[in-house]
C-alpha cells in the first residue's frame, strides 16, 4: 500500500504535489515534463553508492510522464542481465525503494524503480479547469488545466506498471527473457496483475500484499458512498481528492472508491503463466487486512512454481523495518531460482 514513513506509520506513499491550476501551452515542448516554475521534476538525489551504475529514465504511460531510476553493478555494464520491476506501495514513492533495489542490483540484477503518475517525481494526469474549445484534434491549445496529485487510482496505477513493463524491453541491459516483478503492500497486488495479464514475466515477489479493494461495497453503507461518489463525480459535483489528505487511517492519498470497487487481482493469480512463479511474503501479525484473504488467497490459485514466506512476530510495517534484510534475502533467493537458472 505505501512506502514506510518511519515517522508517522504510513503505507509507502505516492506523493502527489499540490494540484495547482496552471496555464499550459500544449505545444512542442511537451508541459508534462514541467515541474514547479517549469523545471523539470527529478528523484531526490542520494550517494549513489561507488559500485553501481545509476541513472534516471522518463517512462510515458497514457500521456503522463514517469520517473524511473535504473541500477546495476558497474562491473556488469554493457552485458544483459536478468530485471526486476519493483513499484512502491499506497502513499510511497520510489526513493524510498532505494535500498532494497541496491541490494537487488549487487545480487546481480537490472533494477528499475519508478513513480505512479501524481506521486514523487512523476508527472501527474492533468484535467481541463474549462469546457475545451472547437479544435481539430492536430492544432495546438492554449487551456487552463489541473494537475492530479496524490490521488490512489489502482486501474491508473496498474497501466503505469504494464507501461514500464513494455518500456523495459527496449532496454539494452535487459535480457527480455528474465523479468521479475516486485510489489509491497498496494503493489503486492498490482505485481500479481502485471504477471496475469502480461506472459513474458518469469517471477514475482509480491510482499504483505493487500489483493482485494473491493470493501468498498462490502457493506450497504459502503457500497452506497461509493456509487453516490461516482454518481457525482460524473456530472461534475464531485472533484478529486486534494494532495496530501489521509482519508484510509494514516494512509496518505485520497483513494478513488469506484476504481477500486473493481480491482481484485485475487482473483487472477491463477492467470499467470505456469511457467512464472510467485513468492508471497507475509506478516504473521498483519493488522490491516485478514491474511487469508488477500496473499493465502492468491498463493492458493498460482498454478505455476510458488513459495508461502510468513515472518513470524511482525506487523505490516515490519518488512520496512526489523525484517527488510530477511525479506531482502527471500526475494533475492526467490529470483536467482527463477530467473538466473
Amino acid at each position: 500500500m505505501s512506502d514506510f514513513d518511519r515517522t508517522k506509520r504510513s503505507y509507502p506513499a505516492f506523493p502527489f504535489r499540490g494540484a495547482a491550476i496552471v496555464a499550459l501551452m500544449l505545444m512542442a515542448v511537451n508541459p508534462l515534463f514541467a515541474g514547479e516554475n517549469g523545471k523539470p521534476r527529478s528523484p531526490s538525489p542520494f550517494a549513489v553508492p561507488t559500485d553501481l551504475a545509476y541513472r534516471t529514465a522518463d517512462i510515458i504511460s497514457e500521456g503522463s510522464r514517469l520517473s524511473a531510476e535504473l541500477f546495476s553493478l558497474s562491473s556488469e555494464n554493457g552485458k544483459k542481465l536478468p530485471t526486476i520491476i519493483m513499484s512502491h506501495g499506497w502513499g510511497g514513492q520510489a526513493s524510498l525503494l532505494r535500498p532494497d533495489a541496491i541490494a537487488f542490483a549487487r545480487a546481480g540484477y537490472l533494477v528499475v524503480t519508478f513513480d505512479y503518475r501524481g506521486w514523487g517525481a512523476s508527472d501527474g494526469r492533468i484535467i481541463a479547469v474549462n469546457p475545451l474549445p472547437a479544435n481539430d484534434g492536430k492544432s495546438a491549445l492554449s487551456v487552463e488545466v489541473r494537475e492530479l496529485r496524490e490521488m490512489v487510482d489502482p486501474h491508473d496505477q496498474l497501466c503505469d506498471l504494464m507501461s514500464v513493463i513494455h518500456w523495459v524491453q527496449a532496454e539494452p541491459q535487459c535480457d527480455t527473457s528474465r523479468i521479475g516483478l516486485w510489489g509491497t503492500s498496494y503493489s503486492g497486488g498490482h505485481v500479481v496483475y502485471g504477471a496475469a495479464k502480461d506472459h513474458r514475466i518469469r517471477a514475482v515477489v509480491s510482499q504483505v500484499p493487500a489483493l482485494d479493494s473491493r470493501l468498498v461495497i462490502g457493506t450497504e453503507e459502503e457500497r452506497k458512498r461509493t456509487f453516490d461518489d461516482a454518481t457525482r463525480r460524473a456530472r461534475g459535483e464531485l472533484g478529486y481528492p486534494t494532495p496530501g489528505v489521509r482519508e484510509v487511517g494514516n494512509l496518505k492519498g485520497g483513494p478513488i472508491r469506484e476504481k477500486m470497487m473493481r480491482y481484485a487481482p485475487v482473483e487472477l493469480a491463477g492467470d499467470a503463466d505456469e511457467k512464472c512463479a510467485m513468492l508471497f511474503i507475509i506478516a504473521e501479525k498483519e493488522e490491516l487486512f485478514d491474511n487469508k484473504d488477500h496473499a493465502i488467497k492468491a498463493y492458493e490459485l498460482v498454478v505455476g512454481p510458488k513459495k508461502l514466506v510468513t515472518i513470524p512476530g511482525i506487523t505490516h510495517y515490519g518488512v520496512y523495518l526489523q525484517a527488510r534484510k530477511r525479506c531482502q534475502e527471500e526475494a533475492i533467493a526467490w529470483f536467482d531460482e527463477h530467473l538466473k537458472k
